[in-house]
């Protein structure tokens, strides 16, 4: 079997680690063609405004806890062995109140606020919290020692280990998913014959893919100096359903994150200053440490952000299909689980490109 030509649309974590895992095999000659690269921040995209970190939340025997699991050690390997890609490990506190458990944070953090979450075998030193250490309020909690990445410095490491093999970027955009196939796009000057669609959000509004099943889940975080002890999440704020609380120290001086909210359908790119306040008041509540114990005027702000999560109902889509004649792809729609289920889905979207074109069987 000869060489194929296939082009990676989307350069956030998604179409960056698929073209990676793709990258690895001399078979494949891969462009990634994309709208945004890394080093831009836009609304439309949401990989640099994330945390990130891993924390699952996803649900017991589903495929999207698989990829998560098989995640997992990617991650742990870059935090040990590869510095250079900004991901390092962080303790983390996840704190549960019951009376949030109606409440849109709480249904989206469900199992990671389980006692007995079915990744608790993927960390050594995962425990419950006792009763006589949590705050009043607070019902129960677990600790962990999970990783947060810098995406700053992540997603540039990443494009970097692309080019090391031999993958092309350019800048393109497109009306119709099937327009990536042209032989303008790919850097041989022949037709693409695959794509690999990882275009998150863009998936709502991309002809040929039109998914009406992607929606924004606005994000909006506080970029700090400060620094915090461990990672800390919550189940559920007083503030509001859809706010929540989160905290995040990235690797090599990459400031903390302090967040957060996830209000689904809102395409608002402004960050609203009262929010701002509201998530700088819980985050200092719950870690009184980032000031010293003092409020909210000694946070060192260094700037504020909003993100929209690509996130689709029923979860990511790793499928393919046969668009206007071209195997296509998909892996998009992982809403807040991007990094943490990015090597695991890229791997399934790796097999399904694999069987497209399988290797010649041995004779």
């Amino acid at each position: 079997m000869g060489e194929k030509n296939i082009v990676v649309v989307g350069a956030g974590v998604a179409g960056l680690t698929t073209a990676l895992l793709l990258s690895r095999n001399p078979r494949y000659k891969i462009t990634v063609a994309a709208k945004h690269m890394p080093g831009d921040y836009d609304i439309e995209y949401a990989s640099p405004w994330a945390g990130a970190n891993y924390m699952p939340v996803s649900v017991r025997g589903t495929e999207a806890a698989e990829w998560d699991r098989n995640t997992w050690e990617p991650l742990a390997d870059l935090a040990r062995n590869h510095p250079e890609a900004g991901v390092h490990f962080q303790g983390t506190n996840i704190y549960n109140r019951g009376k949030d458990v109606s409440s849109a944070t709480a249904a989206w953090f469900s199992e990671l606020l389980s006692p007995t979450p079915w990744f608790k075998t993927l960390f050594d030193d995962f425990r419950e919290i006792p009763k006589s250490e949590l705050k009043p309020g607070v019902d129960n909690a677990t600790y962990f020692t999970s990783v947060c990445i810098n995406t700053a410095i992540y997603l540039p490491w990443l494009v970097s280990q692309c080019l090391k093999n031999g993958v092309v970027f350019k800048r393109a955009i497109f009306e119709h998913i099937a327009d990536a196939a042209a032989p303008s796009v790919h850097h041989s000057g022949k037709p693409a014959d695959l794509i690999v669609n990882c275009t998150g959000l863009s998936a709502s509004k991309l002809g040929g893919v039109e998914d009406k099943s992607v929606v924004p889940a606005r994000g909006q975080i506080v970029i700090v100096r400060n620094v915090a002890p461990a990672m800390f999440s919550i189940s559920g704020t007083d503030d509001g359903p859809d706010e929540a609380c989160y905290i995040m120290t990235r690797a090599a001086g990459g400031g903390t994150i302090l967040g957060g909210c996830y209000q689904k359908g809102n395409w608002e790119s402004q960050p609203d200053p009262n929010l701002a306040i509201r998530i700088m008041k819980r985050c200092v509540e719950i870690c009184p440490e980032l000031t010293g114990g003092k409020g909210i005027e000694h946070l060192d702000v260094i700037r504020h952000g909003v993100g929209l999560r690509p996130v689709r109902e029923g979860g990511t889509r790793i499928e393919k299909e046969k668009i206007n004649g071209v195997w296509t792809v998909h892996n998009y729609g992982a809403g807040g689980a991007g990094y943490q289920s990015s090597y695991g889905c890229s791997q399934a979207a790796v097999k399904l490109v694999d069987e497209t074109f399988p290797e010649r069987a041995k004779l």
